[in-house]
C-alpha cells in the first residue's frame, strides 16, 4: 500500500530577521574592506561601464534643453549686440558730423571776426534761426532784434560780401531780405573802373541784373561789383558780385550784366549785420510790410 506523503507548499528558510542581520554584517564587512584595502574598484568600474550607455540616455532630455536654451541665449546677446554697435555706430556718425559743422562753424566765424575787423562801422553777430518758407521771396530770419541795435535798412555782411539787407525787426529777432531778392536794389560800381551802376535781386537761379546798360558802358564779365557808397547806407568797399555775362539788346539799345553774388547765405549761419546811421526816417521804424527799401 503507498504511502501518502504532505505536500509542502512553501520553502522554509531563515528568517527574515536573520537574513537582514546577514546582510548588515556582509554590507559592514564590504565597507571595511573597500575603505582599507579598495578590492572593489575592479567591480566597480565594470559596473559603472555598465551603467554608462543608461545614464548618458537618461541625460540626453537635459543636454537637449541646454543646448537649446544656450542656443538662444547666444543669438539675444549677438541680436542685443548687433542693435548696442548699431547704436554706437549711429552715435559716432552724429558726434563726428557735430565736431564737422562746429569746425566749419569756428572757420566761418573766424573770418567774420577778420571782416569785423576790417570793417570801420560797428557790427552785431546774428545767427540764422530759420528760413521764411516763401516761393516769391528770399528771407532769413535773425536771432536778434531792436534790443540789440538792429534797425530796418542796416546791411548785412558775411565773408564772402554783402548778403542782404534788414527789413524789419522786433525786439527780439530781425528779418533780412537776401541780396537776389526782388525788391532790394544796391549802388555798386565796377571795382576795374569805378563804374557806378544799380544791382537788383530778382534774376532767376539766385543772381543778380545790372539793368539800363548803354552799349557802350565799359563793363566784361569776369568784373567784380563792389558797394559804391552813394546813398550811405551801404558803406563803400564791399564785394557784392562777379559779373558772368553781358546781355544786349539790340532793339532797345539797352544791355544787362548778369552776376553772381560772392557771398554765400545758403551755406553759413552766422552773419554781421552792420549798425549804418540811416538817412531815411522810413527805414529806422519798425515796418510792418515784407518791401524792402531800395536805394
Amino acid at each position: 500500500m503507498q504511502e501518502q506523503g504532505t505536500i509542502r507548499l512553501f520553502k522554509r528558510g531563515p528568517t527574515a530577521e536573520l537574513r537582514l542581520f546577514l546582510f548588515v554584517v556582509m554590507s559592514l564587512a564590504l565597507l571595511i574592506v573597500d575603505a582599507r584595502w579598495r578590492v572593489l574598484d575592479p567591480a566597480r568600474e565594470v559596473v559603472s561601464v555598465g551603467l554608462y550607455p543608461f545614464q548618458r540616455a537618461v541625460m540626453v532630455p537635459r543636454d537637449l534643453i541646454a543646448t537649446v536654451s544656450d542656443w538662444t541665449d547666444a543669438a539675444s546677446v549677438a541680436r542685443t549686440e548687433k542693435e548696442a554697435l548699431q547704436r554706437q555706430r549711429i552715435e559716432l556718425a552724429q558726434i563726428a558730423t557735430h565736431a564737422a559743422q562746429l569746425s566749419a562753424e569756428n572757420q566761418q566765424l573766424r573770418r567774420l571776426l577778420s571782416v569785423a575787423d576790417m570793417v570801420v562801422q560797428p557790427s552785431v553777430a546774428v545767427e540764422v534761426l530759420y528760413e521764411p518758407p516763401n516761393a516769391f521771396t528770399r528771407h532769413l530770419v535773425f536771432d536778434k532784434g531792436r534790443n540789440s541795435g538792429i534797425l530796418p535798412g542796416m546791411p548785412v555782411i558775411d565773408e564772402g560780401g554783402v548778403v542782404g539787407q534788414i527789413v524789419r525787426v522786433t525786439p527780439f529777432t530781425s528779418e533780412a531780405a537776401l541780396l537776389t531778392d526782388d525788391k532790394v536794389s544796391i549802388p555798386v560800381q565796377v571795382l576795374r573802373n569805378g563804374l557806378r551802376l544799380i544791382a537788383f535781386g530778382g534774376h532767376p537761379g539766385g543772381k543778380v541784373e545790372v539793368r539800363y546798360l548803354t552799349n557802350d558802358s565799359d563793363i566784361e564779365p569776369g568784373d567784380v561789383l563792389v558797394t559804391s557808397g552813394v546813398g550811405g547806407l551801404f558803406p563803400a568797399g564791399l564785394s557784392v558780385a562777379r559779373v558772368d555775362e553781358i546781355q544786349r539788346d539790340s532793339a532797345s539799345g539797352f544791355s544787362m550784366a548778369v552776376a553772381t553774388p560772392l557771398s554765400h547765405p545758403e551755406r553759413y549761419r552766422h552773419f554781421l549785420v552792420l549798425r549804418v546811421e540811416s538817412s531815411h526816417p522810413d527805414l529806422a521804424q519798425d515796418h510792418s510790410d515784407e518791401s524792402a527799401p531800395s536805394e
